[in-house]
């Protein structure tokens, strides 16, 4: 069993559906969420070491989704606990039953990160001496400081023995799409694999393809590039190589953690098939079109039901 790391922040998501305020009181529904975290749990369910580092609150907050995390099989030895507040989202439901955004970040749990305090996640001790075959991240805990450099210096040390995998997930309600442009090249130097939704990629290059997007991105270093199309399915392109795959059949209820969803699948795929642990020497084209369809129906599960809840290998 294949181990990968991952960093990031942990969210609490308070949905909000349509028609959520009435009589002047919001009806809201909490989910642990949080985009890493939310991947490292689709990892674990998979069947996935998934040996995650997050700081989680001691609060209710925090409490809630350290709950969903052990009953989901995620390793927290790389954790830490913390008497911040965990990070709130208010995700607003559309009639589609697509979401956006709000954040409350400010004082909050995840982004308190230092060099020491992270280096067990790729250091060790491991269990069963099992040391990590790629290390994944992104989205806030990336973008905000001063977690996000801490993370940068993790990524370049975990590159030696490590397929690095990165989500950018942009988020410019709350950071503005111009320090995403200015960064994006550096994130790109570091990674192997950038996955993007369709909306990152209007955001990062407005007038660009997915197909332009990823030749910007392989010059820069990387070797595998996913954008999510939503219903149209998911692009990718391996060294240049380009495919395609349609959306798998869903009856959907709400987009909450599909993207980091599709990305455990996709990762988990990758690991269980022996692809991961270096610069993806050994992927081709048809293997990553196997991975792909994977990570779909894996997605097409999570946004079946409420939440950011990924299936369980069973379900698949």
């Amino acid at each position: 069993m294949a181990t990968i790391a991952v960093v990031g922040e942990i969210v609490a998501d308070a949905v909000l559906p349509v028609d959520g305020i009435r009589d002047g009181a919001a009806s809201l529904t909490v989910h642990p969420g949080g985009g890493p975290a939310n991947s490292a749990v689709a990892l674990a369910r998979l069947g996935t070491t998934a040996r995650f580092a997050g700081r989680i609150s001691t609060g209710s907050l925090g409490q809630l989704a350290r709950e969903k995390l052990e009953a989901s099989g995620v390793d927290l030895s790389a954790s830490q606990d913390t008497h911040e507040p965990q990070t709130l989202a208010i995700a607003k439901l559309s009639a589609s039953g697509s979401a956006t955004y709000e954040f409350y970040t400010a004082g909050t749990a995840d982004f308190g990160w230092t060099d020491e305090g992270l280096a067990p996640l790729i250091d060790g001790p491991f269990t069963d001496d099992v040391a990590p075959v790629a290390v994944h991240t992104g989205t806030l805990a990336l973008a905000l400081q001063p977690s996000g450099l801490v993370i940068e210096r993790l990524l370049q040390r975990a590159r030696a023995s490590m397929t690095v995998s990165i989500d950018p997930n942009l988020r410019t309600l709350l950071i503005p799409d111009t320090y995403y442009r200015e960064v994006i090249d550096r994130w790109a130097s570091l990674a192997d694999i950038v996955r993007l939704s369709w909306d990152d990629l209007v955001e990062l290059w407005p007038d660009s393809s997915p197909e332009q997007a990823a030749e910007r991105l392989h010059a820069l270093g990387v070797r595998l590039v996913v954008v999510s199309l939503g219903e149209d399915g998911a692009f990718a392109s391996l060294r240049g190589e380009q495919v395609r795959v349609p959306i798998a059949p869903t009856t959907l209820v709400d987009t909450v953690g599909a993207g980091d969803s599709f990305h455990g699948g996709l990762l988990h795929h990758l690991a269980e098939h022996g692809f991961l642990g270096g610069r993806l020497e050994t992927l081709g084209v048809d293997n990553l079109r196997e991975a792909l369809e994977f990570a779909s129906r894996v997605a097409a599960i999570t946004v079946s039901r409420p939440g950011a809840d990924p299936p369980w290998a069973h379900e698949l």
